[in-house]
Order: C-alpha cells, then sequence, then structure tokens
C-alpha cells in the first residue's frame, strides 16, 4: 500500500476507534489493528534504548504499553499524525521504565508512586495546554497539594546513579567507561544552540528565574523566597517567559 493511501487508512481506523463507545464489543478488536501496525514505530523507537543494558523485548513490551495509551488518547480533531502524537508518550514510559530501574538512593514507596503520578500528569497535560505545566496546575489536576507535587519532582530526580564497576582508583576507567550509550543530549543540540540568543535577550530577572528553575533545580518556592517575591508571581513570570521562547523558537 502506498504510504499516502496507508497513513489515510491508519486516520479513517483512528476516527472509527475514537467514535466508538467505550464499551462497544469492536473497539478491542480495532485497537488490536491499530496496535499491530504502528508495532513498527515501537521497534524504531525501542532500538534507541538497546545499549543500556536492558533486553530489547521489554523495552519494546514497556514501549508498547506507551503506544496503548497513546492510541486510546488520541484525538483525530486536533489535526496531529498520530506518529506526531505517539512518539513522546512510547519514549516517555520507556524512559520511566529505565528510571524506575536505576533509583539511586531508596525513595519511598509512597514518592516512587506519587513522582509516576505527576510525570503523567505533566506529560498529558502538556498535550493539553501545548506547554510545560505549573506545579498548581499539576496539583490541581491530580487533587493534591503544591507541596506534593514539588515534593515528587524532586524525588524523581533522584534516580541518576554512579556505576557500581568503578574501582578504588579514581583515575582508572572503569568497564562502563569503555562502552558506548545513547545520549539523549545529542537530541537536543539544535534546540539549545538555537535557544541561547533568545535566552540571552531576556531581561535579568527572566534570566535568573529560569538559570535556578532549570539549571539549579530549585523549586518555585525557593525562587519566591529569595527573590523576595510571590510563588504565584514566580509562576507568572515563568509561564510568560517559556511561552515567549517557544513561540520565538517555532518561528
Amino acid at each position: 500500500m502506498p504510504e499516502a493511501d496507508s497513513r489515510h487508512h491508519d486516520r479513517e481506523m483512528l476516527e472509527q476507534f475514537a467514535a466508538l463507545d467505550a464499551n462497544s464489543p469492536e473497539r478491542e478488536a480495532l485497537r488490536s489493528a491499530l496496535i499491530e501496525r504502528h508495532l513498527p514505530l515501537v521497534h524504531f523507537m525501542a532500538r534507541k534504548f538497546a545499549d543500556r543494558g536492558e533486553p530489547l523485548d521489554d523495552i519494546v513490551q514497556v514501549g508498547t504499553i506507551g503506544l496503548i495509551k497513546a492510541i486510546d488518547r488520541f484525538d483525530p480533531t486536533m489535526g496531529f499524525e498520530f506518529s506526531t502524537f505517539a512518539t513522546p508518550t512510547i519514549v516517555g514510559e520507556i524512559k520511566r521504565y529505565f528510571r524506575d530501574k536505576t533509583w539511586a538512593i531508596r525513595i519511598p514507596r509512597r514518592l516512587q508512586e506519587l513522582g509516576v503520578q505527576v510525570s503523567r500528569a505533566r506529560e498529558e497535560l502538556t498535550h493539553q495546554l501545548d506547554r510545560s505545566p505549573t506545579p498548581n496546575e499539576i496539583a490541581k489536576n491530580l487533587d493534591i497539594s503544591v507541596d506534593d507535587v514539588i515534593e515528587a519532582m524532586e524525588a524523581n530526580s533522584a534516580y541518576n546513579t554512579i556505576s557500581l564497576d568503578g574501582g578504588s582508583d579514581q583515575e582508572a576507567p572503569s568497564l562502563g567507561d569503555t562502552l558506548g550509550g545513547w545520549d539523549d543530549a545529542l537530541d537536543n543540540v539544535e534546540y539549545r544552540e538555537s535557544l541561547r540568543p533568545l535566552i540571552a535577550a531576556l531581561d535579568e530577572r527572566e534570566q535568573t528565574i529560569l538559570l535556578m528553575r532549570f539549571f539549579e533545580n530549585k523549586s518555585q518556592s525557593d525562587i519566591a523566597a529569595e527573590l523576595g517575591i510571590s510563588q504565584m508571581h514566580v509562576s507568572r513570570l515563568l509561564n510568560k517567559t517559556l511561552t515567549n521562547l517557544r513561540e520565538a523558537l517555532s518561528q
């Protein structure tokens, strides 16, 4: 089937799936057909993580969960290509899988579960709002406090770990040093270089808030206390700055 015809067929299937009632007996069969048609996308994304020490089949299985979520959430009326919508959901599910397997310190189960909920809510709200949600918006979505959201986000940052194959000699290379790996930062080089002059053009306070939030990993409450303004004011300034950067970057 030519590619254009295939995309048109996918669109028709997705529209039919979205129109079905949740209890329709046709829904499960149509979902299975959509999963089968888009498994190559899952395999493509899974191979990007194949050198991280986990079996490729396991990564594909996790990515398929993300694909199913994308199929269930996709709204054909929004005008997006399904692959564009599904890719971040698939990748996000795979990254969560690696995150949950690589906690650097022992995090209470409550915080681990809350961290997963916050990450998923942030992903969903990003799709809905077309921007990164604020902690207040995430808290309202999950019906929890802003402090719980901030605590969960801080706990999520605890998964970075140091390899155990390093010896006592700090100068000697470890086994991990000899192995190549997928560098997520390479995906964002173009964006970083495009953002550099846009950030430089911001006023001093906007630059300071961005630095404290995204480079020093400070919460909005900490930033507010340090700058002597309200947390709500920090949130508004941050949202305005990110929106302006996003618009300028899209141009």
